[in-house]
């Protein structure tokens, strides 16, 4: 499995690169999220742009480190 630090990338650009990462996953594949806060508002987009696309499991929740495993799943459409 994939892991994506995101905590030295600038704020702004972490989202794109996380929603390109999950969109480049194939059915049933995942990657391990590490952030220096918690996701919650990724978690929301996830729900409102990716809609039952995703499976969402916590790992770790800080105080410093939070690591979330996303993985891809439903239907190709």
């Amino acid at each position: 499995m994939t892991e994506l630090d995101v905590r030295a990338i600038q704020p702004r650009d972490r989202h794109p690169m996380i929603f390109d990462t999950f969109d480049n996953l194939s059915l049933g594949e995942s990657f391990e999220l590490v952030n220096d806060h918690a996701p919650t508002p990724l978690y929301y987009q996830f729900l409102h742009e990716r809609t039952d696309l995703f499976e969402w499991d916590t790992l770790e929740e800080g105080p410093e480190t939070w690591r979330v495993r996303i993985t891809r799943k439903g239907s190709e459409g």
